[in-house]
């Protein structure tokens, strides 16, 4: 029978979880990981409902080659690849302190690939992704670093509503896809550095009619042009 492979996102679990594991129940506090929750309950529904079978996969801050760099709202690594390669500062939200574990896609995506077909995987969860976590400060000299411009400058902006720590186990993951090599930052971000420059600075077109602009970061409010109001 065919298997429905479905990335999901740590999100789902909300916060004061880390290490985050599959048997955690979860509690996302935002839209993005109630909509990935819904669709992981969703899969379940249609398992005992129908037999569908499923693996659902839950990623975290994946970064790498053919990363749309000119998304201002996501993908941080990819973010400040394109403000260093636009000689702007890279832009900190709050102290930094922030702690994330950055994976390097092509670690993951083989694997989630492999997944329909490994038995153990079938109906399962699991958490994929690198298992060290960095702050967000440190992730900028490594990015500056990897980019050629060590002591490239950072500012800081006003602290955005987000989960501190976040990072997840991966031993379920280990035990049933095996022990892998996984990618160090530096080395991930190089070969992320040498594909970036070759593209050069990316744009992409801001969010519009935004219906609900309350709590949103002021740097965001300010892409989204005069219309914000604050509502």
């Amino acid at each position: 029978m065919e298997c429905f492979v479905f990335t999901s996102s740590i999100a789902v679990y909300g916060a004061g979880q880390s290490p985050m594991r599959e048997d955690h129940t979860p509690h996302p506090e935002d839209p993005y990981g109630i909509a990935k929750l819904a669709v992981e309950m969703d899969l379940a529904s249609a398992r005992d409902m129908f037999g569908v079978r499923s693996v659902i996969v839950r990623p975290h801050n994946v970064y790498g080659e053919f990363q749309n760099l000119g998304d201002p709202y996501r993908n941080v690594i990819g973010i400040f690849m394109n403000q260093i390669m636009s000689g702007l500062p890279m832009r900190i939200f709050g102290d930094g302190l922030q702690q994330r574990a950055f994976s390097y896609v092509g670690d993951l995506s083989p694997i989630i690939a492999e997944s329909p077909w490994v038995e153990a995987a079938s109906d399962q969860v699991f958490n994929l992704g690198a298992d060290r976590a960095y702050t967000v400060s440190a992730l900028a000299q490594h990015v500056a670093e990897a980019m050629g411009v060590p002591g490239h400058p950072v500012v800081h902006v006003p602290a955005r509503n987000e989960v501190v720590v976040a990072y997840s186990d991966h031993s379920k993951a280990h035990r049933v896809f095996g022990h892998r090599p996984e990618t160090s930052l530096p080395d991930g971000l190089a070969k992320m550095a040498e594909w970036a420059r070759a593209e050069g600075v990316q744009s992409a077109t801001p969010f519009s009619g935004v219906e609900v602009e309350r709590n949103m970061p002021p740097s965001w409010r300010a892409l989204v042009g005069p219309k914000a109001s604050g509502r």
